[in-house]
């Protein structure tokens, strides 16, 4: 105790701070915002989605991305969130449900579109199906009933030929 009492202290001066050195990680965008995620680089991103950035319209989907859930866009193109690891992301662009709305809350086409027809049922699958139909409006502007019933999800509330009928009204403009 004693000798605790005879050190003096003396404070650092600015040039004894070493400035922190930036932290690695993986630069992303989601729904058109700028993020650093400096986690584990192995996180699924639906978890960095809906535990980080507290975006929870993409669904778990079991282990194996089954049921199709967890459907976001990644450069456009459909993928599994829960199969994706946000490694993986570098330098793309992730689309989610949160993301397809206008800035001033006006609702996509296709969110309309489903809403029109009455295709939520419980809604746990309806995010997952909005980005799986988007995803093959992008690639189909008239889907056929058979490019529709391939579409990986599944809906237990039995909404999916209101669903159908949801996807070809938004291809036709809202027009029903």
């Amino acid at each position: 105790m004693a000798q605790a009492q005879d050190q003096v202290l003396t404070p650092r001066t600015t040039s004894t701070i070493v400035p922190e050195k930036v932290r690695e990680g993986v630069d992303l965008e989601i729904n058109g915002r700028s993020y650093r995620h400096t986690g584990d680089a192995g996180m699924p991103l639906l978890w960095y989605l809906r535990d980080v950035l507290r975006l929870t319209g993409t669904k778990y989907s079991g282990e194996h991305g089954e049921g199709g859930y967890d459907l976001v866009l990644v450069d456009g193109k459909l993928a599994s969130a829960t199969r994706l690891p946000v490694s993986e992301l570098a330098g793309k662009s992730v689309t989610t449900v949160e993301g397809l709305a206008a800035a001033d809350g006006k609702l996509h086409p296709l969110q309309q579109a489903f809403v029109d027809e009455d295709a939520i049922g419980c809604g746990y699958c309806t995010p997952g199906w909005l980005m799986a139909s988007l995803d093959l409006l992008n690639r189909h502007s008239q889907p056929s009933d058979s490019e529709i019933d391939q579409l990986p999800n599944l809906c237990r509330c039995g909404c999916q030929t209101r669903v159908r009928r949801a996807i070809k009204r938004a291809a036709n403009g809202g027009r029903a």
